[in-house]
């Protein structure tokens, strides 16, 4: 079954609640005596409980529709939950894994089909090109913290990202671009060619840090990224969430956009010498869980004590109730 076409948002979540209903009833037909299925809510796709169980059809961002659609089986009063998805469902179904029993389901909607989804092992981490390495000692120079996630090198301000290192597709030649995500970088190269690097760049990070400090007045620049300025906190102040030494760490799947809230991740150890992962977030996030599981697998420390670090105000009940229903569950702690 295709998609519906793009439409009013009303029709188009009647179109999808149908197609869900179609799905789960062909794929139910040897199951037995037809069950009534009681029709949910869910923005982006459709919902419905049907003999106990959550279905959930994730049409928009699958990607992060793990955790929303335990979140929503729980609001219903079960734990069984079916989540069915188009595309990315085999990064789902490594996270479903880490649940303990009744662990979800995913299904991949192949037309009127349902397949199961076959997990899919983390991509291996690419380096940082050495030709990008050798931006290094400029971004310092200046007095921004280098980071590295997924090959790829950036500058930050207690998070925020203000340069990144590329390689012009067309000549090949590497450089240095500044600002803050991609339309920024392009803007400020038209505006600010003739600068010489490291010139624009001390202009931009002069112009962004006090606004990334504890206590500034509220300002686009401490808005972006705040889940990465609780963890820039938390590296300087690791004891905040009982660990001795913290460093930032890639996530299980790379950014793709600067400016997207997205969960941010920090490796350490605690007192006792033992491995800690800590992910931070800001606003309440219902797919963090997944999320945050999935890193502590991507860096290989399985067992490993998984801390969800948040502000106080969005240490909600459901993230501490799904926190526990992993295999090794997580703590989440709320951060002044």
């Amino acid at each position: 079954m295709t998609q519906p076409p793009a439409t009013d948002p009303s029709r188009r979540s009647r179109l999808l609640a149908v197609k869900l209903a179609a799905l789960v009833r062909d794929h139910c037909a040897g199951e037995g005596a037809t069950e009534e299925m009681r029709p949910g809510v869910w923005p982006g796709g459709a919902a419905l409980v049907r003999a106990g169980e959550a279905w959930v059809l994730a049409e928009d961002h699958p990607e992060r529709s793990l955790g929303p659609a335990l979140a929503w089986a729980r609001q219903q009063g079960t734990e069984r939950v079916r989540l069915v998805a188009p595309s990315a469902t085999g990064v789902l179904a490594r996270r479903a894994a880490m649940f303990a029993g009744p662990e979800p389901e995913v299904l991949h909607a192949e037309e009127r089909i349902l397949l199961p989804a076959l997990v899919s092992p983390h991509d291996p981490e690419a380096a940082v090109p050495e030709s990008h390495e050798a931006f290094v000692p400029l971004i310092e120079a200046v007095g921004a913290t280098v980071s590295r996630e997924h090959g790829v090198l950036v500058g930050e301000i207690a998070g925020l990202e203000v340069c990144r290192a590329v390689t012009d597709p067309a000549t090949g030649v590497d450089r240095l671009e500044v600002g803050v995500g991609a339309h920024d970088r392009e803007a400020f190269l038209l505006m600010h060619g003739e600068i010489p690097t490291e010139a624009a760049l001390q202009r931009v990070v002069d112009a962004v840090r006090p606004h990334r400090l504890a206590g500034a007045d509220p300002h686009p620049l401490n808005r972006l990224a705040s889940e990465r300025l609780l963890r820039a906190g938390l590296v300087t102040a690791p004891g905040l969430v009982g660990a001795v030494t913290l460093r930032t760490a890639s996530p299980p799947v790379p950014r793709t956009n600067v400016k997207d809230a997205v969960p941010c991740v920090a490796v350490g150890e605690d007192p006792d010498g033992a491995p800690i992962v800590v992910v931070c977030s800001v606003g309440i996030d219902l797919d963090l869980v997944p999320f945050a599981a999935d890193a502590r697998s991507y860096l290989g420390l399985p067992g490993a004590r998984l801390v969800l670090a948040v502000p106080r105000r969005d240490a909600v009940p459901v993230t501490a109730a799904l926190a526990a229903r992993l295999r090794d569950p997580a703590e989440l702690v709320g951060l002044e």
